[in-house]
């Protein structure tokens, strides 16, 4: 996993995420299958000695099967805050608008995601992620080489399974 040491001395996480849109402009989203449950684009850690665009395009066959090509940058989001009413390390995001190769995708990591969806960027499942939501909003605008700093939502409620 790859950390880096702010100049406070906490921590923060280096993840990757992409943007990917099929031809009727619905993103691709995936829904965590623990905690939260919160939808979220495809993606994950930056593992050590990884590049973020090397990251995104393994974390995205891992969750897809499928390949996937780097388009551009969106932006870079750094999450903050402890919204989960925990101590939470900062979370730093390289999102990228990416492109599948091929077919359609595959749940493939079934322990870290439960479902696999097409979604109308108008219409967003919930819960979903703070940086998800702001980087699909920029991605809208048509917006690249984006730096912003986001807070962390507050807990949302788990639901009850069925």
């Amino acid at each position: 996993m790859s950390y880096s040491e702010l100049s406070n001395g906490s921590k923060v996480t280096q993840a990757v995420a992409a943007v990917i849109e099929d031809s009727a402009g619905r993103v691709l989203l995936c829904q965590q299958a623990g905690g939260h449950q919160l939808w979220g684009l495809p993606g994950g850690k930056i593992r050590a000695a990884e590049s973020p665009v090397h990251a995104a395009i393994r974390d995205i066959r891992e969750e897809t099967g499928l390949e996937t090509e780097i388009v551009e940058i969106i932006g870079m989001y750094q999450l903050t805050g402890d919204g989960c009413g925990e101590s939470m390390p900062d979370l730093f995001v390289h999102v990228f608008r990416g492109r599948l190769d091929g077919g359609g995708p595959a749940l493939n990591a079934p322990g870290r995601i439960s479902r696999l969806a097409w979604h109308d960027p108008a219409t967003l499942p919930q819960p979903l992620t703070a940086t998800t939501r702001t980087a699909i909003a920029d991605a809208a605008a048509g917006r690249t080489g984006v730096l912003r700093e986001i807070e962390r939502d507050k807990e949302p409620e788990v639901a009850d399974a069925a």
